[in-house]
């Protein structure tokens, strides 16, 4: 009988804010901020409005042992901040590469908190990624500022 390994994710620190893996109480956010229009209109996987049970669904993925996604809250706790100002993920794909999505709360636009995730995120390369690669809408100028800052 072979054990399978069970990915561990990881915390990752930044100066102002830490990544750290979702949690049950980051639900009322999540949907609080997911559900936004504006934050809907800008990603691929959040439909407006949020259907029931959405969240927990997406959250239960999240913390699941078995998951093709880290997720991380962008939490900024230790600077006086919201516990979850957004989210940053990582998608296995094959060939060692992962998929790199985000989305940032409405207060925490133009800050700089997504670019710093993702050049943590980057950095830390949690998955040992040979390749991430992430895109953005042509109409969304400050995520294409965020991908080539990265």
């Amino acid at each position: 009988m072979e054990m399978e390994k069970i990915p561990v994710q990881t915390a990752i620190e930044t100066e102002r804010f830490d990544l750290r893996p979702l949690r049950r109480s980051d639900m009322g956010l999540i949907e609080l901020y997911g559900g936004d229009e504006r934050v809907a209109r800008m990603t691929t996987s959040i439909p407006h409005p949020i259907p029931p049970g959405m969240t927990e669904a997406y959250v239960a993925r999240a913390m699941a042992d078995e998951r093709d996604e880290d997720i991380w809250a962008m939490d900024g706790t230790k600077a006086g901040a919201s516990e979850l100002m957004g989210v940053i993920s990582l998608e296995r794909m094959d060939r060692e590469q992962s998929e790199v999505s985000y989305w940032v709360a409405p207060p925490y636009w133009n800050t700089g908190r997504a670019s710093d995730a993702g050049q943590a995120l980057v950095e830390a390369n949690p998955m040992q990624n040979k390749t991430m690669f992430a895109s953005g809408f042509q109409d969304n100028p400050a995520s294409a500022r965020v991908l080539t800052h990265c």
